[in-house]
């Protein structure tokens, strides 16, 4: 704890980073490069070819189903499972053995079958990606495959091309990209010559992103890195890295060292006191894996894969894709679940949010001229077909006379237009540009006044103001009465104009957004919001959505902190701006690094290292190919209300499984205890090897009904996790207890009815049979057991396998086990001690469950 204290107060190390190539110069980068602005030689070209390699990405290293098996055999509980399959079989149980066996494959195959959607995430991002460039060689421009694209290339590419790497703009006309799926920005991104002084790709207004895709115009661009070396790249790097183990995999290894350490601890405590006390040797032996075969939870693997699968189909119908089982549990013990913005807390629909006009006040007359101009002018961008939403039948009464398309140099275009009020010229663009061109505005009564530096001036501060206030994107809009002949708009038309007001923009959220969150927050879940978007951008959508939003983290603040720095500030914050790809992953591992169970749900590009780094990734259906190719489940909807029925999902499977475990460690570790302890006092064998199989068997398949069972409110209302020093505890109460109940059944059978060994055989068996079986209907709630019944799948799996047990002494198959009837006084004898260890059992299970202290520690935190 100390150190914990001192590492929270340390100052954060300031890490220098390199500064990114988009704020350096053509000229730099040519010095760098050795090479210069006009393009390669063939001969040159190959020489870097040789010296970089191909522009793609390293194909990922596939595990081949041997070593897939392999892996999952070397578990500590796959190898007691198989060592006890081979040892049942040897020692004549060919049935138990097979058994054993059957099991352990399916569950092998299956948890082999869901492997390899990861690694094959990179082949779709190299699918996605272009198939030729367009490069200038020996001085002119020719098509090559995109792999031979090399750094100093030359690069040209038009509207709708998909760029091959990254590159400085050498000139631009009218360029714009799309680059949502790489930064966040759902807003197209003007491109031009000249480097930026911010250090987020979002920022980066002269630099091209592989993978990005040119939305208009055209640009001629400096390649400055290929391949892996990309920011596209870098996130199929990330895809192809060995994941880590997942909470679930983690906590089963350790529960598997675990019994295999108490079972190997019995089994050699026995065997060493049978030889000592000169039994014989093959007798002795077949005891001590029957021992070790009845306290190996054979059944965990099946019971664990069922209830998976069955929360696969349950989740499926709450419109969940799993393509990883282990996910499901994982999903269920999450502490901290980091989005994206775009696509998931918001509809990534651009919407018109405001008309404002000169004074302030909210005005129709701004958007809707605005709509005329996008309608006629047959503009296409997000901002125009948000326009057009606003106000569909704009253009009802207006008749297009002649437009000056949109110029992305000068960030404005025009219509000019018939309509009720006589002949306009309508102009819209960037409010720099608009506004230089405006020598009057319009008030809201209708009156125009002169319009000079100080009105400018106070038309910016009022973009600067809806843009750190609320987050909007802004344009200007114009008009002037058209006066002489008709013809198309042409840029010293564009003067003299009447300033009519602003249009604001948002990406609003999602109307079910903050209930949703809400309900994450109920269940123990901290939502943080990591965005490649503008911070202000950021800053509004938190608070519109419930979250703390007095500050946000940017990404040059996350690129100036060291891991530990980081790790302390990323609890202070649940809202990030302006992050790389790396930095979301980066800031997914601060995370984890302080204990959190962290999910991830994006849907970009940039968001494939943090769904890769999470613990859980979560995607959407129309997301990137790349994102859901990285996750482990897929929205079909895309809402947060389905993560958080997917968590409960999640919990209530978790929950069935701890129910198997909690078995075991009760009353199946309590029986073999008895059973080993009563080994080395009395002078028979407390039960026959075939009878202890046959016990293992019976209550083995009362549990395979737990997967169908219902779990308790209480158990979904916080994050589940395998709790080892809680399992530990309840073995530690319900075990002993359980070997008092059979000490006293050994001590009432030899010292009160003195029953021959096959009765005393008999007699037990019948004892250990009910006290393992019917302890499920105590141990599987915290409540009472008649306040929750059990589903009836569990109740008929269950009584089914005690009925045949009980009745069994009492069929000719009791010869075979070695079995005699029992005699009335002591077959009633074993249910009054039967129904008073149920009783006892009840009376101390709210001990034994009880979560121990750092668990509780953690639930005060969450």
């Amino acid at each position: 704890m100390a150190d914990t204290a001192g590492r929270d107060r340390a100052a954060p190390v300031a890490v220098t980073p390199t500064p990114p190539f988009w704020t350096t110069t053509i000229a730099a980068q040519c010095t760098a490069m050795a090479c210069t602005s006009d393009g390669l030689t063939g001969a040159d070209a190959a020489a870097r070819l040789a010296r970089y390699g191909p522009n793609g990405d390293a194909p990922n290293r596939r595990v081949g189903p041997v070593r897939a098996v392999a892996k999952r055999l070397l578990e500590p509980l796959s190898l007691i499972l198989l060592i006890a399959a081979m040892v049942s079989a040897g020692t004549g149980d060919s049935i138990g053995g097979s058994i054993i066996a059957v099991i352990l494959l399916l569950s092998i195959s299956l948890d082999t079958l869901q492997e390899g959607h990861a690694a094959r995430a990179a082949d779709i991002l190299r699918h996605s990606v272009a198939l030729t460039a367009e490069v200038l060689r020996d001085g002119a421009y020719l098509q090559v495959p995109v792999e031979q694209v090399v750094p100093a290339d030359v690069i040209r590419v038009r509207a709708g091309d998909i760029i091959p790497a990254d590159a400085l703009v050498i000139s631009s006309s009218a360029f714009a990209a799309n680059e949502a799926a790489l930064t966040g920005e759902p807003y197209p991104v003007d491109k031009r010559p000249g480097p930026a002084s911010g250090l987020s790709p979002a920022q980066a207004t002269g630099a091209l992103f592989r993978g990005a895709v040119a939305q208009t115009g055209e640009a001629e661009a400096l390649v400055i890195s290929t391949g892996s070396a990309t920011l596209f790249g870098a996130a199929a790097s990330a895809l192809g890295e060995v994941a880590d183990t997942s909470p679930f995999e983690r906590d089963l290894h350790a529960y598997g060292l675990l019994t295999a350490r108490l079972t190997m601890a019995l089994v050699l405590v026995v065997l060493t006191a049978s030889v000592f006390l000169g039994r014989p040797l093959l007798q002795s032996l077949l005891f001590a894996v029957a021992l070790a075969v009845g306290l190996t939870p054979e059944l965990l693997p099946m019971i664990t894969t069922v209830t998976l699968s069955r929360g696969a189909l349950r989740m499926a119908r709450r419109k969940v894709i799993v393509k990883r089982l282990a996910a499901i549990h994982d999903l269920g013990a999450m502490t901290v679940l980091c989005t994206d913005k775009t696509g998931t807390l918001t509809s990534a629909e651009i919407t018109l949010a405001r008309s404002v006009a000169f004074s302030g006040s909210e005005q129709p007359r701004p958007a809707h001229l605005a709509a005329i101009a996008a309608v006629l002018g047959g503009d296409r961008g997000a901002l125009d077909a948000a326009l057009v939403a606003g106000d569909p039948h704009a253009t009802a009464d207006w008749t297009l006379l002649g437009r000056h398309v949109f110029d992305f140099g000068r960030r404005l275009g025009s219509v000019l237009a018939k309509g009720p009020e006589g002949t306009l010229l309508i102009a819209k663009g960037a409010p720099e540009a608009v506004l230089a061109l405006c020598s009057g505005l319009r008030l809201a009564d209708g009156a125009i006044l002169a319009m000079g530096d100080a009105e400018r001036a106070t038309a910016l501060a009022q973009v600067q103001k809806l843009a750190q206030d609320e987050g909007l994107r802004t344009i200007a809009v114009a008009s002037r009465v058209w006066t002489g002949a008709v013809h198309d708009p042409a840029t010293a038309d564009e003067t003299a104009l009447v300033y009519e007001g602003l249009c604001a923009f948002a990406d609003p959220p999602k109307p079910t957004a903050a209930a949703a969150i809400a309900r994450l927050a109920a269940a123990g879940i901290r939502l943080k919001i990591l965005s490649g978007d503008d911070p202000v951008v950021v800053k509004r959508l938190a608070g519109l959505v419930g979250l703390r939003a007095e500050r946000v983290l940017s990404g040059n603040e996350v690129a100036h902190l060291s891991d530990d720095a980081l790790a302390v500030q990323v609890h202070k914050f649940d809202a990030f701006g302006r992050l790389a790809p790396d930095q979301k992953s980066r800031l997914v591992r601060a995370l984890q690094a302080r204990g959190a169970v962290v999910g991830y749900l994006g849907d970009g590009i940039n968001d494939a290292p943090a769904l890769k780094a999470a613990h859980i990734g979560l995607s959407v259906s129309g997301a990137s190919g790349v994102a859901q190719a990285a996750a482990d489940m897929i929205l079909l909807d895309q809402d947060l209300a389905v993560v958080a029925d997917g968590v409960e999902e999640g919990r209530r499977t978790f929950a069935n499984i701890l129910k198997y475990v909690r078995m075991g460690a009760s009353s199946n570790f309590g029986n073999m205890l008895s059973m080993a302890v009563a080994s080395l006092f009395l002078p028979f064998l407390p039960m026959l090897p075939t009878q202890i199989l046959l016990n293992n068997l019976l209550y083995d398949l009362s549990e395979i009904g737990i997967p169908f069972d219902s779990v308790r409110p209480e158990a979904l209302a916080r994050p589940q996790v395998w709790d080892m020093r809680a399992l530990v505890r309840f073995a530690a109460v319900m075990g002993p207890l359980s070997s008092l109940f059979d000490l006293l059944t050994f001590a009432g059978l030899i010292l009160v009815l003195h029953a021959a060994p096959p009765e005393f055989r008999t007699a037990w068996f019948l004892e250990s049979m009910a006290t393992q079986i019917l302890v499920i209907f105590v141990i599987r709630t915290n409540g009472r057991p008649w306040a929750n019944l059990p589903r009836p799948v569990l109740a008929a799996t269950s009584l089914g396998a005690l009925l045949v047990a009980m009745i069994v002494p009492f069929t000719p198959l009791a010869t075979l086990f070695g079995f005699v009837t029992p005699p009335l006084l002591m077959t009633c004898g074993i249910a009054l001690l039967v129904a008073v260890y149920l009783v006892c059992a009840e009376l101390l299970k709210r001990v034994a469950m009880r979560p121990s202290p750092a668990r509780r520690m953690r639930r005060r935190r969450a």
